[in-house]
């Protein structure tokens, strides 16, 4: 079986010297090029590759915001390619798969291809990922949930959920208004949440946050992920039988299976799913 690979890097010349060589690599399949994150984004959903070979320093989305955008059950093995020295790339290292310095040494290559071919053998993917979320939360400020707020919506004799989270950073107090809440996703002991185009990077349990938000709108659509419904504006199926919902902002989600019936009931009690979403892609 292959390992089906996406080569993404801002330069084509770059990218051309990957494709080269991993051309005669029998166990490696270049299932798609990326020149941006974006694309790169896309591709991930469309193709679910086995590995990404990622630079760092992009125009636009950088490698780490496109790790950051990336839902954490879709997250391919990842090594870096960077022009970056060694003392630079310590802070990374211990968490990456593994890296390339630019220009990209042949026998390098080999090694790192190595050590993705035992990470695949082993089935040690999904450690992978939360080691890259893990790293994800290292390089972005993070914050918790204010005590108070979780103290107060406990003690409050009629249930009412959260329209503000304040998130404390440091000495500052976000307000972050629910609505504007994309999707949230698990990164080891963090919680990402993506809200407005920002993702905000908080010490907090998919317990707490499912206990602070209302389940009419916040749903569980994977084991680690909870969606806004109101932000859906299209269930797409996959060929494989999967299915993604589309977000108002464009990203794509995948719908576990075992989330699928009671999600599709919401959104169309909520009115939030539009019509013709359940069919083909609008």
């Amino acid at each position: 079986m292959s390992i089906r690979t996406l080569i993404v890097d801002d330069e084509p010349l770059a990218r051309r010297g990957l494709e080269l060589r991993l051309r005669d690599v029998p166990d490696i399949e270049i299932v798609r090029q990326c020149a941006n994150g974006r694309a790169a984004l896309a591709a991930i959903t469309e193709l679910g590759p086995d590995l990404m070979l990622l630079d760092i320093q992009m125009p636009g989305m950088s490698g780490f915001d496109l790790l950051a955008q990336v839902p954490r059950e879709s997250m391919p093995m990842v090594v870096f390619v960077t022009a970056f020295d060694r003392f630079a790339i310590q802070a990374f290292e211990a968490r990456a798969l593994d890296y390339l310095l630019k220009p990209v040494d042949d026998e390098r290559l080999q090694r790192a291809l190595e050590r993705v071919r035992a990470q695949w053998q082993q089935r040690q993917a999904l450690a992978q990922r939360e080691q890259l979320m893990a790293l994800l939360a290292d390089l972005t400020d993070k914050g918790e949930i204010e005590p108070e707020a979780l103290a107060a919506l406990a003690d409050r004799p009629a249930r009412r959920y959260a329209t503000m989270l304040p998130i404390r950073v440091g000495r500052e107090t976000v307000r972050l208004d629910v609505a504007t809440i994309d999707w949230i996703d698990a990164a080891g002991d963090y919680m990402c949440l993506h809200a407005a185009g920002q993702t905000h990077v908080l010490r907090a349990t998919m317990k707490e946050l499912e206990e602070m938000l209302d389940p009419r709108l916040f749903q569980r659509v994977h084991r680690s992920t909870i969606v806004n419904l109101a932000m859906v504006s299209a269930l797409r199926p996959h060929l494989n039988g999967e299915c993604f919902l589309r977000l108002q902002s464009g990203q794509e989600i995948k719908l576990s299976r075992s989330y699928r019936d009671k999600v599709e009931m919401l959104l169309d009690n909520a009115g939030v799913a539009p019509r013709g979403a359940h069919g083909t892609t609008p």
